[in-house]
Protein backbone atom coordinates (compact mmCIF):
# COMPACT_ATOMS: atom_id res chain seq x y z
CA UNK A 1 0.00 0.00 0.00
CA UNK A 2 1.43 3.28 -1.06
CA UNK A 3 1.61 6.03 2.33
CA UNK A 4 0.38 9.33 1.01
CA UNK A 5 2.23 12.87 2.60
CA UNK A 6 0.32 14.48 4.78
CA UNK A 7 1.38 18.15 3.97
CA UNK A 8 0.03 21.51 5.53
CA UNK A 9 -1.78 22.37 2.29
CA UNK A 10 -3.40 18.95 2.11
CA UNK A 11 -4.64 18.97 5.55
CA UNK A 12 -5.62 22.84 5.40
CA UNK A 13 -7.61 21.83 1.96
CA UNK A 14 -9.21 18.66 3.28
CA UNK A 15 -10.09 19.86 6.42
CA UNK A 16 -11.91 22.99 4.26
CA UNK A 17 -13.81 20.36 2.38
CA UNK A 18 -14.86 18.27 5.14
CA UNK A 19 -16.35 20.92 7.15
CA UNK A 20 -18.12 22.84 4.33
CA UNK A 21 -21.86 21.89 3.98
CA UNK A 22 -21.89 22.03 0.18
CA UNK A 23 -19.43 21.84 -2.39
CA UNK A 24 -16.31 24.38 -2.61
CA UNK A 25 -14.62 25.21 -6.12
CA UNK A 26 -10.97 25.90 -6.71
CA UNK A 27 -11.57 29.91 -6.30
CA UNK A 28 -13.38 29.40 -2.91
CA UNK A 29 -10.83 26.94 -1.58
CA UNK A 30 -7.87 29.26 -2.55
CA UNK A 31 -9.69 32.24 -0.93
CA UNK A 32 -10.44 30.70 2.51
CA UNK A 33 -6.64 28.93 3.01
CA UNK A 34 -5.52 32.91 3.40
CA UNK A 35 -2.00 32.12 1.15
CA UNK A 36 -1.06 28.92 2.07
CA UNK A 37 0.05 28.04 -0.79
CA UNK A 38 -0.58 29.09 -4.26
CA UNK A 39 -3.07 27.82 -7.02
CA UNK A 40 -1.22 25.27 -8.82
CA UNK A 41 -0.71 23.33 -5.49
CA UNK A 42 -4.00 23.38 -4.71
CA UNK A 43 -4.98 22.06 -7.69
CA UNK A 44 -2.43 19.04 -7.55
CA UNK A 45 -3.79 18.65 -3.87
CA UNK A 46 -7.31 18.19 -5.56
CA UNK A 47 -6.30 15.51 -7.82
CA UNK A 48 -3.91 13.73 -4.79
CA UNK A 49 -7.64 14.18 -2.48
CA UNK A 50 -9.70 12.75 -5.41
CA UNK A 51 -6.94 9.82 -6.32
CA UNK A 52 -6.84 8.96 -2.48
CA UNK A 53 -11.34 8.46 -2.40
CA UNK A 54 -11.27 11.81 0.10
CA UNK A 55 -13.13 13.69 -1.83
CA UNK A 56 -14.65 14.13 -5.37
CA UNK A 57 -15.81 16.33 -7.93
CA UNK A 58 -18.98 18.09 -8.89
CA UNK A 59 -19.83 19.57 -11.95
CA UNK A 60 -22.08 22.88 -11.82
CA UNK A 61 -24.41 23.97 -14.20
CA UNK A 62 -22.14 26.86 -15.01
CA UNK A 63 -19.38 24.25 -15.85
CA UNK A 64 -17.36 25.18 -12.61
CA UNK A 65 -16.08 21.91 -10.83
CA UNK A 66 -16.72 22.02 -7.45
CA UNK A 67 -14.70 19.44 -4.54
CA UNK A 68 -17.11 17.98 -2.28
CA UNK A 69 -16.18 15.47 0.63
CA UNK A 70 -16.58 11.94 0.43
CA UNK A 71 -18.64 10.73 3.27
CA UNK A 72 -18.92 6.62 2.03
CA UNK A 73 -17.91 3.53 4.50
CA UNK A 74 -14.88 1.75 2.60
CA UNK A 75 -17.47 -0.94 1.12
CA UNK A 76 -19.75 -0.04 -1.71
CA UNK A 77 -17.96 2.89 -2.32
CA UNK A 78 -18.95 5.25 -5.26
CA UNK A 79 -19.17 8.93 -6.76
CA UNK A 80 -22.40 7.79 -8.52
CA UNK A 81 -25.08 10.23 -6.56
CA UNK A 82 -27.22 12.80 -7.50
CA UNK A 83 -25.45 17.11 -6.74
CA UNK A 84 -28.26 19.52 -6.20
CA UNK A 85 -27.06 23.07 -8.20
CA UNK A 86 -29.34 26.07 -6.70
CA UNK A 87 -29.79 28.34 -9.34
CA UNK A 88 -29.99 31.32 -6.96
CA UNK A 89 -27.60 30.82 -4.02
CA UNK A 90 -25.15 28.61 -6.75
CA UNK A 91 -24.35 26.11 -3.73
CA UNK A 92 -23.99 22.65 -5.12
CA UNK A 93 -25.22 19.42 -2.17
CA UNK A 94 -24.53 15.92 -2.49
CA UNK A 95 -27.64 14.35 -2.08
CA UNK A 96 -26.62 10.51 -1.34
CA UNK A 97 -30.36 9.76 -0.34
CA UNK A 98 -31.54 10.13 -3.79
CA UNK A 99 -31.09 7.42 -6.47
CA UNK A 100 -31.44 7.90 -9.89
CA UNK A 101 -32.31 5.37 -11.96
CA UNK A 102 -31.53 5.36 -16.35
CA UNK A 103 -31.12 2.48 -19.13
CA UNK A 104 -27.99 2.64 -20.86
CA UNK A 105 -28.09 1.48 -24.84
CA UNK A 106 -26.45 -2.13 -25.39
CA UNK A 107 -22.88 -2.31 -25.50
CA UNK A 108 -21.80 0.43 -23.53
CA UNK A 109 -19.72 0.47 -20.64
CA UNK A 110 -20.42 3.10 -17.78
CA UNK A 111 -17.09 4.76 -15.98
CA UNK A 112 -18.87 7.30 -13.62
CA UNK A 113 -21.91 9.14 -13.77
CA UNK A 114 -22.97 12.46 -12.61
CA UNK A 115 -25.99 13.69 -12.26
CA UNK A 116 -27.18 17.22 -11.55
CA UNK A 117 -30.45 18.70 -10.34
CA UNK A 118 -31.01 22.08 -10.54
CA UNK A 119 -33.58 24.42 -8.87
CA UNK A 120 -34.18 26.39 -5.38
CA UNK A 121 -32.20 24.93 -2.15
CA UNK A 122 -34.46 24.92 0.74
CA UNK A 123 -32.89 28.18 2.16
CA UNK A 124 -33.70 29.86 -1.07
CA UNK A 125 -37.32 28.49 -2.11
Amino acid sequence: MKTTRNTTAKSVILDLITKSEAALSHAEIQSLTNGVCDRVTIYRVLERLINEDLIHKAINLDGTIKYASCSHSSENHSHNHVHFSCQKCHLVTCLDNVKPKFTMPKDYQIKEVNFTLTGLCPNCK
